[in-house]
């Protein structure tokens, strides 16, 4: 036993802890979705698969055989979702920052967003980050229109052929409407929640978008980012945590301060 653990090198602790990390990430991932279910629904595959061939149940143990043989290509189609949202998060980097949205834009998306709910007009916005969305303004309409909130309002009307799907702000501009959102399939939403907030929390689990969804039913602002639904009730405490988010210029982190104090650096010199 002691041998064992003399054996024990540095890069064999790393190793370890890799993998230990690996897998807590992935539980984090898939918690709370349908791939739970089949992960247990192949674990069970498996330990038949043992039973039978410690059994001698030939024509069970050879079907389940020719199944786990292909099992890495069932994986990825079973869990392409799960796999898409995981590497999209890989692809992120600490030094890269979100696109900063000025505070006068987030002004108009919380004077629409106001505005709506107390009209009870339903209406979903979503704010590109550094996840790139051209997938999703492929199934709207284009319109690459200056951000306004009488604009926005205009679009979610009932009587307007656009107040379907979302509208994506990109960049400071309204860039899309119309734009079909992938819905949650978490068991997690709360009943209360319709097809809006499900798909605000779709695409919040697949990207870094930003996501303000306007209930016509309890006329309720929602702001959903990151498989996350937070309500808000007034326009000051909406307008506090997007400028929070959106506009991050006003906490520079150490990295930021250093690349500025080297720019001045190289300037002056």
């Amino acid at each position: 036993m002691l041998d064992a653990i003399h054996s024990i090198r540095l890069l064999d602790i790393l190793d370890i802890l890799i993998v230990s990390y690996i897998i807590y990430r992935t539980m984090l991932l898939i918690r709370g979705t349908r791939a739970v279910q089949m992960l247990v629904g192949i674990a069970l595959i498996i330990i038949i698969y043992v039973l039978a061939g410690k059994f001698e149940l030939q024509t069970l143990h050879w079907l389940l055989k020719t199944f786990l043989g292909s099992i890495l290509l069932v994986l990825v189609i079973l869990f392409q979702t799960d796999i898409r949202r995981a590497l999209t998060q890989m692809g992120k980097t600490p030094f890269r920052k979100a696109t900063d949205v000025a505070e006068k834009d987030i002004e108009e998306i919380v004077r629409a967003a106001t505005y709506m709910a107390r009209r009870r007009i339903g209406a979903l916005m979503v704010i590109e980050r550094d996840t790139g969305l051209r997938d999703l303004v492929a199934t709207g309409h284009r319109l690459d229109a200056r951000l306004r909130y009488e604009l926005l309002v205009a679009i979610f009307l009932p009587a307007s052929p656009m107040h379907d799907g979302g509208v994506v702000i990109h960049k400071g501009r309204i860039h899309s409407s119309g734009c079909l959102l992938p819905l949650s399939q978490s068991q997690r939403i709360d009943k209360r929640y319709g097809t809006r907030h499900r798909a605000a929390l779709g695409l919040s689990e697949e990207t870094d978008a930003t996501v303000i969804v306007v209930s016509e039913e309890t006329q309720e602002i929602s702001l959903v980012q990151h498989g996350r639904i937070t309500p808000f009730h007034d326009d000051k405490s909406l307008t506090t945590a997007l400028k929070e988010l959106l506009a991050p210029r006003a906490k520079t982190g150490r990295w930021t301060s250093w690349l500025a104090q080297l720019r001045n650096h190289d300037t002056n010199a």
